[in-house]
């Protein structure tokens, strides 16, 4: 029996170790399994390199994370080829000698793998030029999501509802793509809406433009925009754009904004209509003869005793008390009353919503007077710290700040939140934007200051004292000296 079993191992040995001749390389059954191993031990070393260079040694050094995925599979990769290659040379495999058989694959490799080397180069091309990174936001053929993986031959899409879809490289390469996140995730949101023929387009862009502050997720800059597009079948139709730090985020940003625009508008009274036809029956007498259902007026319905259709009955409209609008508002500020609606509209847009909590202050005594405020809800509380003395509280519809930021005064009070408050704010830079657009704004604001002239040779004094005066505007006259201060502060031709 143990010869036996001596004469089957050497049978078994000789087979395993006997040569095979494959040009000029003498290889065995043994050498071959022994290069199997070596291959899966270099795949198994290029995988755990990657994930270490990918998980530690470039999340030290601060790489985000598309950076990190695409310098980690190329080096993983460069290790993998250089291990193959020493793998054969240890194995006693010649390389120059598979030269012969490389080209004998050659055609095949041609034809049959002509996709597996398309999509190769493809991936390769993507890791290089960083077009497409881990983590971006894209879109791509009618599908939108990120991109979780991308390796030599594919891409691994991470979709909305959870699924991953494994894209060729090639496709990436060769068709359009949106990346919503190529240098940030900002992106803009469009919401069409449409509102009756009756209603305010100046209150439906105020209305629209404060739906957009109460949204958390909207950016104040570049601040969101309403669009009057145009006259509708049954509407007219407004588009609100609106700037989020998360574009990828936009499908939950623009249900709320949704709910909150509907919200406003049935506050402010402001309809969106349903498409409706008007149906005109020239001879109903003929179809009463001709066997049809009786046709009748409401109003003869109603002499007959008849019920009046529940389309026909007056509705009674709930009383809501309506907000402030910001529009009337301004009007209450004397430099402003003259405005056209349109030019009222220029100010609302480029204003924006402010909150203070109770105790918060606004600004200081000595501040910049950079800004205007509106109180829309809650009181602020003027005083002087210095001195410790109590103005005057300031409650809804009231303002402040505007002659600071006409005159490019500083302040002289401080003011802080009595409660929670909201103010609306226009900065300089929005009140330069709209006089720069609407010149003809000008005109009416130093017509309307040149009304105040004994208040306005008081400031231009307060402000030679404190050395703000420039010699090129200094003037005797104090509507001079303001209308050349204005064109120097909000760069007026």
């Amino acid at each position: 029996m143990d010869t036996f079993l001596k004469q089957l191992f050497t049978y078994i040995y000789n087979i395993v170790t006997a040569p095979i001749e494959i040009g000029e390389t003498s290889v065995s059954l043994s050498s071959i399994v022994k290069l199997i191993l070596c291959v899966l031990a270099v795949i198994f070393l290029t995988r755990a390199l990657k994930n270490f260079l990918k998980k530690y040694v470039l999340t030290r050094m601060g790489i985000d994370e598309g950076n990190r995925e695409a310098i980690s599979t190329i080096i993983s990769y460069g290790m993998a080829t250089l291990g193959f290659i020493v793998v054969l040379q240890t194995s006693g495999f010649n390389i120059a000698s598979l030269a012969v058989i490389a080209g004998g694959l050659g055609v095949g490799i041609g034809f049959g793998l002509q996709d597996i080397t398309k999509n190769f180069v493809s991936g390769l091309t993507l890791l290089v030029e960083r077009k497409l990174k881990l983590g971006d936001f894209i879109e791509f053929d009618g599908m939108s999501g990120y991109i979780k993986e991308i390796s030599i031959r594919s891409t691994i899409i991470r979709t909305f509802p959870g699924g991953d879809v494994v894209v060729p490289n090639s496709e990436l390469v060769n068709n359009r793509i949106l990346n919503w996140s190529y240098e940030n995730f900002i992106g803009r949101i469009d919401i069409p809406i449409g509102v009756a023929y009756a209603s305010d387009p100046v209150l439906v862009t105020e209305t629209l433009l404060k739906s957009a502050y109460m949204e958390p997720a909207v950016l104040r800059e570049p601040p969101p925009r309403v669009l009057f597009l145009g006259f509708g079948d049954n509407s007219l139709d407004f588009l609100l754009w609106v700037w989020v730090g998360r574009i990828d985020d936009r499908i939950t940003i623009k249900s709320s904004l949704n709910f909150i625009i509907d919200y406003n508008f049935r506050q402010q009274g402001i309809h969106i209509p349903f498409p409706q036809r008007d149906l005109w029956l020239r001879n109903p007498e003929v179809l009463n003869g001709m066997g049809a259902v009786a046709f009748r007026a409401p109003e003869k319905q109603q002499e007959d005793g008849g019920d009046v259709p529940q389309f026909a009955k007056p509705q009674l409209a709930t009383q809501i008390a309506r907000p402030l609008a910001i529009k009337d508002l301004l009007r209450q500020v004397t430099y402003f009353q003259n405005f056209t609606d349109l030019e009222l509209r220029q100010l609302i847009e480029v204003g924006y919503r402010k909150r203070l909590a109770a105790g918060e202050i606004l600004f200081r005594e000595g501040d910049p007077g950079d800004a205007f405020y509106i109180v829309l809800s809650g009181s602020v509380e003027v005083f002087v710290a210095k001195i410790n003395k109590h103005l005057t509280t300031l409650t809804t519809g009231q303002f402040l700040g505007e002659l600071a930021l006409m005159l490019g005064i500083p302040r002289t009070a401080t003011v802080r939140a009595v409660e929670d408050t909201i103010l609306f704010a226009i900065t300089k830079k929005g009140f330069e934007k709209t006089l720069q657009s609407q010149p003809e704004l000008y005109d009416v604001i130093v017509q309307e200051l040149g009304k105040h002239k004994e208040e306005l040779a008081q400031r231009q004094k307060q402000l030679r004292e404190m050395g703000l005066v420039n010699e090129d505007e200094d003037d005797k006259n104090p509507i001079d000296w303001m209308r050349k201060r204005l064109k120097n502060l909000f760069n007026l031709q």
